[in-house]
This record gives structure tokens, sequence and C-alpha cells, in this order.
């Protein structure tokens, strides 16, 4: 049986390796590693089908390392320890070189599993690249995560994917013994999400599914995958495409369409972790302080379902997903935080106003560090007026209340203690 179209072109060097310029370009920071011979341990992170586990043998080749790979959806504990073992002992018969064991899919490890990895790592017995398509902040354990660099590689762009399907149509020994016409493009790059992956997989099977010549148009490609894209795909554009309609149904205050869209991930095996994700961010930038609650609840069901998985965990998730779409909503403290990163970029580091600076030490008081400060507590209802901000951006307003019962509130009480200051 022939091996994928996929398979067949994989890229053995770093000059056939396309995108990722910034790391693997000729001042790339990973060409510059492999040039040094410095190999340090990594996670690649980044979407699926966009080539971390090719990168991660070109890099085991041009480095001429010994090259062990693991997949996290079907090794446990032993088989980690067997393949350190292993890398242990090879290290030193064939080359001074760490080998280099590459782990597809790492933030499927579990905790026990990513520990075993720990003492190899540190020691120099492996040196570890592993490949992930989650944050690896929330997907791989503090320990391990502190002894590796994290590298993102970036979506492919159209040029990119049509560059691929050229390299098909001119190198693949068996795709080029065929007539092909790539007369429209739009429809493949929809279906495959990006995914160069799953792009040569329908693509050849495109052009096994017709005589020559082969035209590929959009309604070519539509009519013979169009069963596929109904399906749900966790780790393709119905992943992105189906969160997107779940939060914008939420912060639609529609808790019938949420919470269908949540069951459409459920039933499609969604992780329930990066679900959970979501709703903590969708309850701090969607309904922030018109309900803080909201926020207590989400990062309660990001706890829970941490512990309890599946399938129970979908009673959790439809609880928090209800209670956040029928929950009054305000983005105003997200506004806030957009509008004084803008004004910081603009304006640069504007020093701390000395009456607001700390004096720990005498030299800092002599300099009237903290001088004319009003200790708030010390004033009647708690507050004293006076100037926070640097003196360019006085008087400046970052937050301005949502137009909710709760922020209302917030409202009122600013204006009385600004008066007109702020014009809240």
């Amino acid at each position: 049986m022939n091996e994928p179209l996929a398979e067949r072109i994989r890229p053995k060097s770093l000059d056939d390796y396309i995108s990722q310029q910034h790391l693997v370009g000729k001042t790339g920071i990973l060409t510059n590693h492999i040039k040094r011979g410095i190999i340090p341990s990594l996670i690649l992170w980044g979407p699926p089908g966009i080539g971390k586990t090719t990168l991660a043998n070109i890099i085991a080749n041009e480095s001429e390392r010994p090259f062990y790979t693991l997949s996290a959806i079907s090794s446990g504990v032993k088989d980690v320890r067997e393949v350190i073992d292993k890398a242990k002992k090879s290290a030193g018969l064939f080359t001074t070189k760490n080998p280099i064991l590459f782990i597809d899919e790492i933030h499927r490890f579990s905790k026990s599993q990513q520990d075993s990895l720990l003492g190899a790592v540190e020691k120099g017995w492996v040196t570890l690249i592993g490949a992930t398509t989650e944050n690896p902040s929330f997907e791989v354990i503090p320990a391990l995560l502190s002894r590796c660099q994290v590298y993102i590689l970036n979506s492919f762009d159209k040029n990119d994917l049509i560059a691929l399907l050229q390299r098909a149509i001119d190198k693949d020994d068996i795709i080029s013994e065929r007539e092909i016409v790539l007369e429209e493009t739009d429809a493949l790059m929809q279906v495959s999400g990006g995914d160069a992956r799953k792009l040569l997989n329908i693509f050849e099977l495109l052009v096994n599914s017709s005589d020559d010549p082969v035209k590929i148009t959009n309604s070519y490609v539509l009519e013979k995958v169009q069963k596929n894209t109904a399906r749900y795909d966790k780790t393709g554009e119905q992943h992105y495409d189906i969160i997107s309609a779940f939060i914008k149904s939420i912060r639609g205050s529609d808790p019938n369409a949420a919470v269908y869209w949540l069951a459409r991930m459920i039933e499609g095996g969604e992780d329930v972790k990066f679900i959970a994700r979501r709703l903590v961010i969708l309850a701090s930038e969607d309904i922030g302080n018109a309900n803080p609650t909201a926020l207590i609840l989400a990062n309660n069901t990001f706890q829970a379902v941490s512990i309890i998985g599946n399938p129970e965990s979908r009673i959790i998730l439809s609880q928090c997903a209800v209670y956040l779409a029928s929950s009054p909503k305000s983005n105003a403290s997200y506004k806030a935080i957009g509008k004084a990163q803008a004004l910081v970029k603009e304006t640069g580091d504007l020093s701390v106003p000395l009456h607001l600076r700390n004096a720990p030490t005498k030299l800092m008081k002599d300099l009237e560090y903290g001088k004319n400060y009003k200790y708030s507590h010390d004033f009647e209802n708690n507050f004293a007026a006076q100037e926070y901000l640097p003196d360019t951006i006085s008087n400046t307003k970052l937050y301005d209340p949502g137009k909710n019962s709760r922020e209302n509130n917030f409202r009122t009480f600013l204006r009385n203690l600004w008066k007109k200051k702020y014009n809240y």
C-alpha cells in the first residue's frame, strides 16, 4: 500500500521546509541552534498540520542525533522510562550528542507521565522536543516547562499551502505522473482549515477520484468532500468555528444556542478543559463587573472539570454556560485594559509621580520619594483626592462603567468621589 501523499513529500531538510521563517529561516533561532550544534529541550506549539513533527525530525537529522519518538495518546510512564533507558545507553556509543526524544501531543501526558521526563531532561540524558496544539502554560507542568524553550509555529497562509500543492504536483513520484490543472484553490483552503496534512490528503483523494486531466475547481472540491466537512473536527476548522459560535451565543445571552454548541463539542470529543478555559475568559471579558460571580463560577468550573473528567463534566459545563448566557453583560473592564495598553504604547515609560513612589531607604526619602502621599484610610470615607497618573496623562479616563445595575452603582460611587475630574 502506498504511503499517504503527506508522508511521501514530507521535507527532509530545512531547505525544503515551508513557512516558519522566524524559526528556520536563514537567521531563524532554530537554524542558529542547529548550526551551533546546541539543541535545547523545547516545546513546539501551534495548530495541527503545520509541521511540528516534521520539524522535530529535521532537527534530529541535521544535528545528527539519535531520534526517539513517543505518542502521548498511546504511551505510559513505562514507555517513557524504556525510551529514556535506550537513549542513555545509545548516548556515547555512536555520538557524544544527546539523543532527541520527541513526544507528540505532549499536552495529553498526565502529571505523572510528565514528571517521569524531568530527571532525563535535567541531567541531559535526552533533549526533549514536545509538540502540542494546546497552550503549554496550561498543559505542561511548570517544572518541565521551565526546562524547555517554547517556540510558536504560525498557521500556514494561502501561499504556503499552494506551494505545498505545487510541490506535490512537481515532485511526488505518483502525483507528478498525472495531468493536473489547479484552476481554483479557495475551497481546498476552506475545507483543510490551514492543516497541511489534511490539505494533502484531500488533494490526493481528489486526484484519485478523477481521470486525467484532473481539474481542481471549487465545485469539484466541495462535491467530493461535502460529507467530511459536516463532521466536527476537534483539531481542524470546525474546532474554531464551533467554539466561536458557542462564545458568541453566550455573549448574546442565548442559553439555548449555548448548550447546543456545547453539545456539539462534547459529542465531537472536545477537550473539556479547553471549553472551560474559554468560559473563564468570557466571564471576565463579556460579563466582568456586571456580575463578578460569573468569573468565580467559571473558574470553579475549570477546576471541577479538571478533576471530574468525562462524562460528568458535561453537566458542570452546561450549568456554567447557562449561567453566563443568562447573566448581565459588560465589557467595560476589557475595554479599559485595551485603552490603557494603547496609551502605554503611545506614551512610553512615564515616570511614577514622586508622591506614589516607595521609599524604603533614607536616600529615597531624601529624594522626596513618597512625600505628600495621602493615605486614603486617614480621611473621611477612606478617600483622599490626589493624582495617581503621571502628569502628562493626568485626568485620563480609561474605565467607563457599563450600563447595568451593578456598574451603575460603580458610576455613582466614582462620580461622588471624583466629582467632575473623570466625568463619570
